[in-house]
């Protein structure tokens, strides 16, 4: 949800977020892309400092520096591409199998929030597991509605709620 927050605080229009377990290959990567502002060559360089930020309301950035620590501490990986004014890209690998590995905890209703507290920015959610997956797409959604009415309303709101629990089901918390 942090790593979201950047990418809303960077002025996306579209966020794609993307979880994805692969059983064979022991992985539960998470993937995080956006078209927002992006960053310099030097904060990239810098961005997993947690010392880091652009913020001036405090003084640390621990987002994307605990997200890098966690996935290693899984015998994960993290990587991060950006280019200043294109937009960027967060993918978090973690080991699946490994204790230290956060849970999914509830994707479904995480991404409800999101989607609903920010009801100008698009959003593509997925979820997958090993090779078969699920996808709900915001500008989908509005080509329906029509682009007049707000995916925050309370009857689109509770849709999407359901949609979302429909398509990433509770159990797949149990990754």
């Amino acid at each position: 949800m942090d790593i979201v927050q950047n990418s809303i605080s960077a002025h996306a229009a579209l966020i794609e977020v993307s979880v994805t377990v692969d059983r064979g290959a022991d992985t539960l990567t998470v993937s995080i892309k956006d078209d927002g502002s992006g960053m310099s060559k030097e904060m990239l360089a810098n961005v997993a400092d947690p010392f880091v930020t652009t913020r001036t309301t405090r003084r640390v950035g621990l987002g994307i520096s605990l997200l890098a620590a966690g996935t290693e501490a899984t015998g994960g990986h993290f990587h991060i591409d950006s280019e200043l004014g294109a937009g960027t890209r967060v993918i978090a690998v973690y080991g699946l199998s490994s204790i230290d590995r956060p849970p999914i905890g509830d994707f479904a209703g995480t991404m409800h929030t999101l989607i609903v507290s920010n009801p100008a920015i698009d959003f593509t959610v997925e979820f997958g597991v090993d090779g078969r997956g699920e996808t709900l797409d915001t500008r989908q959604v509005r080509q329906v509605l029509g682009e007049n009415v707000p995916l925050d309303t309370p009857e689109v709101s509770l849709w999407l709620k359901e949609g979302l629990s429909e398509l990433f089901p509770a159990s797949y918390a149990e990754y």
